[in-house]
């Protein structure tokens, strides 16, 4: 009886596609980068300079932000007030939360088109953006504001990639630089340093500078941008990503540091976080997350013995 020849080429040919899927899966994911980070923090160890995002636990988790329709987007603490802020974008407003994720106060925002984050700069002064037409806003806030108007606001709009449909997604400050660092989300994955911007001397010349960091955004293992903190202790910048699941900590060059995942199992925490869209740390090293739909949570490091 005459047997068939085994297809080995066609075998071969679909072994081929495979393995090229999962290479340019894993290039698109960004696990190569990742894991090599990871084989590389278990050799060397924890850097003495690094805030340690990987030993931070969930304290509190999935706590529903009672009383609103729409997501919120973002998160900034206040050291004066001893309180944090987040925005939402259909009905536009300001929402102050304490710092167990209950709302304090709503603030109506007209005319700020697409609001995506807020960062505190100073004592009432805040920067929002409005992500389709890549603006940043100075507001000043009162105890008694009950709404902010953008057309009274100083403004500018950056222009960068407007071709994108992914805008300005996070903000950190750092109060010493005076610098004011803006996410875009992707395509392509950028953060940019503008000085200027709030003017803070009106003593000197109104001049906007933008800058970026293309070896610091290459380097970032992450798919997206939600969220950035800047930590004025270590000089260091924390970047969220939603798609990862990630929190990324860069030291002043820009090389990351630590992670923490925002993994089920990971962190203390018993289901994954769903969509996270914005961080904030105040003033004792404390991290606060806020997800879609609404949810709250709280991270803290353990003391060490």
């Amino acid at each position: 009886m005459r047997r068939f020849a085994r297809p080995k080429p066609l075998i071969l040919i679909f072994v081929v596609i495979a393995l090229l899927a999962l290479i340019a899966m894993g290039q698109y994911l960004r696990l190569f980068e990742r894991g090599w980070f990871n084989l590389h923090a278990l050799w060397q160890g924890e850097n003495e300079l690094s805030i340690g995002l990987d030993r931070y636990q969930v304290t509190v988790e999935a706590r529903v932000i009672e009383g609103l329709d729409d997501d919120v987007s973002a998160l900034t603490f206040d050291p004066v007030r001893k309180s944090l802020f987040t925005v939402t974008n259909k009905n536009s407003e300001l929402i102050e939360l304490s710092l167990d994720g209950q709302i304090i106060r709503r603030v109506a925002l007209i005319g700020f088109g697409d609001p995506e984050a807020v960062e505190y700069i100073s004592a009432d002064t805040y920067v929002i953006t409005d992500e389709r037409e890549q603006r940043l806003i100075k507001i000043h806030l009162e105890k008694d504001t009950t709404f902010l108007d953008a057309a009274d606001a100083e403004q500018i709009s950056l222009g960068v990639h407007m071709a994108s449909n992914k805008g300005f997604e996070g903000l950190a400050y750092d109060s010493v630089g005076k610098r004011l660092f803006v996410a875009k989300e992707r395509d392509p994955m950028l953060i940019y340093e503008v000085q200027g911007f709030p003017h803070y001397n009106p003593e000197k010349s109104y001049a906007v500078h933008v800058v970026n960091n293309p070896k610091r955004d290459a380097g970032m293992f992450v798919r997206d941008l939600s969220s950035l903190q800047y930590d004025e202790r270590s000089g260091h910048l924390l970047a969220l990503s939603d798609e990862s699941r990630l929190i990324l900590e860069l030291d002043v060059g820009g090389r990351p540091l630590s992670t923490m995942s925002l993994n089920k199992g990971r962190q203390g925490l018993q289901k994954t976080v769903p969509q996270a869209e914005g961080i904030a740390m105040d003033d004792e090293g404390t991290m606060y997350l806020v997800s879609e739909p609404n949810l709250f949570y709280v991270f803290k490091k353990p003391a060490q013995p």
